[in-house]
């Protein structure tokens, strides 16, 4: 029973659970588990369903909510029809889409491989990382068994980003030819010579911060399985190069495993895996089989006779202290069976299945999202009715006694619009905001269609970094829209601030880090290609892009205000404590951040943990829920102060749920300290490094929300107001 210690991280995340036969009952609307996006007639499902727990909407729900108008054109009508029948159960034979790359591979024995069907399986090794370093190695940075040739997949920019490095590995296996003790390569150590002892000594560092292996098989991790508290069964995407037992015989990290791991200060190294390949014999007119899961045991053995290795006796054990030639001989052993209940479309699920406090967790979650929407609603429904009673009550006034007795936000109407200080610097927030809530809500759509699955691997990545790069163009237009009607004239200013400012701090922190990968040989250090290469996605395409939506923005005449603006500037009475600045602000980001700390924690085990991130549908009703929920809670404290008669309501906006990204960076802090087990200068550096850039994105995604809906919310009040 593995307990705490490196699998203290075991929490994943809930994921869109669906009826999942051959090919996804899933349809367009939900992430399928291998790749599948559109089915045409799925078949009925040939195995038990568990209780569905759905985070995506369902295809009828997806297209209802698209509320179409009456009058549809034909072709809208024609896409509703041909949605409805992806979704509608038909029979056996199945016609499906597949995203590029990730369709099925057919295997067969070696006497029927053909083009169609191919007998040899390859094992491709990834990028080796640890939940106590935030400093993933290459596999090549290792002494392990080298591949003597073999063709390195190509990365996208995503997965280069991200430090992912794929190689391909000595490990060569048969469609359903079984394999035992079979070696590998044998490592000889000299601890007289120092390149030697520099490996060794490596290795033995690695042990220590617990580093993982990460082998895939058919585009899909290779998983080891262990029994975990609880009694449940833990399917983890990795496992480890070793383990350690200190010096007062205390078992660290997957010493645990095998008793006969007792020797104090000795490392105990995996030598040797038992393999366990899954298949399903493809029932349609196809040949041959397709991998479903992919399933090993790490053991370590002390091989006496490396000329004919058995696998069996003691553990390969490496003492601290030890001196003169050490020799690991690395073994594995392969084995096929046929499981005709998991069909290829699911192959995912059972690494999703094995998350320990699944329901716990769901039911956490859809609490905080009831408790959120009835907040919401409740802001909504008083925000109506006091401005109905504040609208009727002034246009009923005539005389010009009660006009002398105005109060409320009805005063300040000669000012509300007076543009406000630094003017140049929000209209450059407002402008790359608007981008990166363009690029947020693209990005979270099409991976809830499924087009960013797990198997499609650094796709995420990749589409924000191209959609980021194309939404120049909007970026320019709002900056350069609401700075001209601020009454600013400095427009080159204006979008060489847009075009650098916001990009250039990120670049410059990712930089920074980038260097300290650079000199700690990590394999997440971007090549300096691929920094050339994004230098000129920005200087090349978002930069000129940008300049053109300035030039159609400064084109247009400045935005027109309900009313009109006074010359001299009327005197703000003396405010509350609750009234001023800084407290409404303050206040202003505790709800939305309410909202979103749940799925926080998530995501930042998928980052920090590394964890698979799953549950993209949900996490877009969480996006919508955020943008209503940072919406009214900035427009009920912008009444409020405008009630108190302060009419400054420009920066106060994009603040009060911009503020929201503060509490996103003391949650990130607690999670650094009460959740992670990072240790080390440089690894804690580029925790809070990378921590700040996330943190300036979200605050200008929160703050840009916030002053829109503020801006709408003003120009609507004063827009049906009398005012002489």
């Amino acid at each position: 029973m593995l307990r705490r210690g490196p699998f203290r991280s075991l929490l994943r995340n809930p994921r869109c659970l669906l009826p999942q036969p051959e090919l996804s009952v899933a349809g367009p609307a939900c992430l399928s588990s291998g790749g599948l996006v559109v089915v045409a007639e799925p078949p009925r499902p040939s195995f038990p369903l568990h209780p569905p727990r759905l985070c995506c909407p369902s295809p009828e729900t997806a297209v209802m909510s698209a509320r179409l108008p009456a009058s549809s054109p034909p072709r809208w009508q024609l896409l509703l029809s041909l949605l409805l029948l992806g979704a509608a159960p038909g029979p056996r034979r199945s016609a499906a889409f597949y995203l590029p790359g990730l369709a099925p591979v057919n295997f067969c024995e070696e006497e029927k491989k053909s083009d169609e069907c191919k007998a040899e399986i390859e094992l491709f090794v990834n990028r080796l990382d640890s939940v106590e370093s935030v400093l993933p190695y290459e596999y090549t940075a290792f002494d392990f068994c080298q591949a003597s040739e073999g063709k390195r997949p190509s990365e996208n920019l995503g997965q280069v980003l991200f430090g992912e490095r794929i190689e391909p590995s000595p490990y060569k296996f048969t469609f359903n030819k079984e394999e035992t003790c079979k070696l590998v390569c044998t490592k000889t150590y000299h601890t007289e010579k120092a390149e030697d002892k520099q490996k060794l000594e490596f290795l033995k560092k690695s042990m220590l911060l617990n580093y993982q292996h990460h082998w895939i098989v058919d585009n899909m991790p290779v998983t080891w399985c262990y029994d975990v508290e609880d009694g449940q069964r833990f399917c983890n995407p990795g496992f480890p190069i070793g383990c350690y037992i200190t010096d007062k015989g205390h078992a660290k990290d997957a010493c645990v495993i095998n008793s006969e791991f007792h020797e104090r200060d000795t490392f105990y190294i995996f030598n040797h895996v038992d393999i366990k390949i899954y298949y399903h014999v493809v029932e349609t007119g196809s040949m041959g089989a397709r991998l479903v899961a992919a399933k090993l045991e790490p053991k370590s053995f002390k091989h006496t006779h490396i000329d004919k290795t058995d696998c069996s006796g003691p553990p390969m054990d490496i003492s601290n202290k030890a001196s003169g030639e050490i020799r690991i001989a690395y073994t594995y052993s392969v084995s096929f069976q046929e499981d005709k209940n998991i069909r290829w479309a699911s192959r995912w699920d059972y690494i999703l299945e094995s998350m320990p406090h699944t329901h716990i967790q769901w039911f956490s979650i859809m609490n905080s999202l009831v408790i959120v929407l009835f907040l919401s609603g409740m802001v909504a429904m008083i925000m109506l009715r006091t401005l109905h009673k504040d609208i009727a009550r002034y246009n009923q006034m005539d005389s010009t006694e009660d006009a002398q007795e105005e109060f409320g936000w009805k005063l300040v109407h000669g000012d509300i619009f007076r543009p406000p200080r630094k003017g140049m610097l929000l209209s450059v927030f407002l402008g790359s905001g608007t981008q990166i809530l363009i690029m947020t809500f693209v990005t979270l759509f099409f991976a809830c269609l499924g087009f960013l699955s797990p198997a499609n691997r650094g796709a995420l990545m990749t589409c924000a970094v191209v959609l980021w790069v194309l939404l120049g163009t909007p970026a320019g237009y709002v900056a350069a829209r609401f700075y001209k009607s601020f009454g600013g004239e400095k427009w080159k200013t204006n979008v060489l601030l847009t075009s650098f400012l916001c990009p250039g701090i990120v670049f410059a922190d990712f930089f920074i880090m980038n260097l300290i990968l650079w000199g700690e040989g990590s394999s997440a250090s971007i090549p300096f290609g691929t920094l050339v290469a994004i230098l000129a996605l920005w200087f090349c395409i978002s930069v000129p892009l940008t300049f053109i939506g300035a030039y159609f923005g400064f084109k247009k005449n400045a935005i027109e205000h309900p009313v009109r603006t006074n010359q001299i500037p009327r005197q703000i009475p003396e405010q509350s404590f609750y009234t001023k600045p800084l407290p409404g602000i303050i206040m202003g980001g505790i709800l939305p951040f309410g909202c979103i700390f749940i799925q926080l924690f998530f995501i930042l085990n998928s980052i920090w943990s590394h964890q698979m991130y799953y549950m993209f549908g949900f996490l877009f009703l969480v996006f919508i829920i955020l943008v209503i929920t940072c919406s009214e809670a900035t427009i009920l404290l912008c009444y409020f102060h405008l009630c108190a008669e302060d009419y400054h309501w420009q920066w106060r906006s994009f603040l009060t749920s911009g503020f929201t990204a503060v509490y996103f960076l003391i949650y990130a802090i607690h999670y650094f300290f009460s959740k992670l087990q990072i240790t080390g200068t440089a690894s804690t550096i580029l925790y809070f490094g990378y921590t700040m850039i996330m943190v300036l994105i979200f605050f200008l995604f929160t703050g840009t929300i916030g002053f829109f809906a503020c801006f709408w919310f003003v120009t609507k009040i004063y827009s049906v107001v009398k005012v002489d």
